[in-house]
């Protein structure tokens, strides 16, 4: 057996679709990144959701579709989008939920037409997790993954580290065995929606990443889970690359504009817009224009609204770089 530690270069090869089919939620969790001022509450209706489908079913064969909300279980025709996105043949199909699975929809598709239910749990423990994501929050994602997992489907798990749950994450690695989950994915918290409106301060400084994700991802890895986590801080030597430029990543909200950053989702910055159910690019400055930009820190978007992830030197240089937030570490066992 080989331990695989890697970043995972991007690539213009494949295409990674964001769908936020409506921004509704039953939560409201503390660190959520959806802005309803910026992408209202509109449940976007299915035949809209089947044209933007078409739009990017021929972006590459390699496209992969994740359905995101809000929680998308709440939209009534999200089993008719999967089964869709299925026929125009995506990579793959995604589901993001916080685990309470409404609408049936567990009995409403098939395994073999959904490669992953990727449930959110932010902590190891329910007085942990339902601090951040509400009372009983715990128990119903736990209960939500063992019917996915009882049924067939192959089911991931998201971890958002904050200051509030980052001493749990080394308790995550058994948890996820026992619950038959296969990918973890450990997010880092924005600086958006909820998080950019809060005074506390979610962040986890860089010592502390540096010092606990790796090796809880190692951990995990350990059990034969396969681990991404975002690069965040560069190394010494290691060039700063954005996705936007790099990548063809898509994220879309239910008003019809559409991102290549999801930093830049709290502002009507967005590149391209569906306009009468056709995607097109938005004139003048947007988020693309801040893409070309240079800058000794990397990202460009990281400077400016979450800056304290920076440290300086005395003579104002910047310690490290900041990675692009869509540059991932992946580490699990080849056998």
């Amino acid at each position: 057996m080989n331990n695989i530690n890697q970043t995972v270069s991007f690539s213009k090869n494949a295409a990674n679709v964001f769908f936020h089919i409506l921004t509704k939620c039953n939560l409201k969790c503390r660190h959520c990144y959806i802005n309803k001022k910026q992408h209202g509450d509109t449940i976007l209706p299915i035949s809209d959701i089947e044209l933007w489908l078409n739009e990017f079913a021929s972006k590459s064969s390699q496209t992969n579709i994740i359905f995101l909300g809000g929680e998308p279980t709440l939209h009534p025709d999200l089993s008719t989008a999967i089964k869709k996105a299925r026929k125009l043949g995506f990579k793959s199909v995604t589901i993001d939920t916080n685990g309470y699975l409404f609408n049936d929809i567990l009995s409403k598709t098939e395994p073999y037409e959904v490669d992953y239910f990727s449930f959110s749990l932010d902590g190891a423990t329910a007085d942990v997790n339902d601090k951040i994501r509400g009372r009983g929050c715990y128990e119903a994602c736990l209960s939500g993954i063992n019917k996915a997992v009882s049924k067939g489907f192959n089911t991931s798990l998201i971890f958002t580290v904050s200051s509030e749950n980052i001493h749990e994450l080394e308790k995550m690695p058994p948890l996820l065995k026992d619950l038959g989950i296969t990918r973890f994915f450990i997010q880092v918290i924005g600086i958006r929606g909820n998080s950019a409106d809060s005074r506390e301060n979610l962040q986890v400084s860089r010592d502390k990443w540096l010092d606990l994700v790796p090796a809880a991802a190692q951990k995990a890895a350990d059990h034969g889970i396969i681990v991404s986590y975002p690069k965040v801080f560069l190394e010494p030597g290691e060039i700063f690359e954005c996705a936007g430029l790099c990548a063809d990543n898509y994220f879309i909200f239910p008003n019809g504009r559409v991102y290549r950053c999801p930093l830049c989702e709290d502002f009507p910055i967005h590149s391209m817009k569906f306009e009468n159910n056709r995607l097109v690019r938005c004139p003048g400055i947007n988020e693309a224009s801040l893409f070309t930009l240079d800058i000794p820190e990397g990202c460009v978007m990281n400077k400016l609204i979450q800056p304290d992830n920076i440290c300086y030197r005395p003579d104002k240089t910047p310690e490290y770089r900041i990675a692009c937030c869509m540059l991932k570490q992946e580490v699990h066992i080849d056998i």
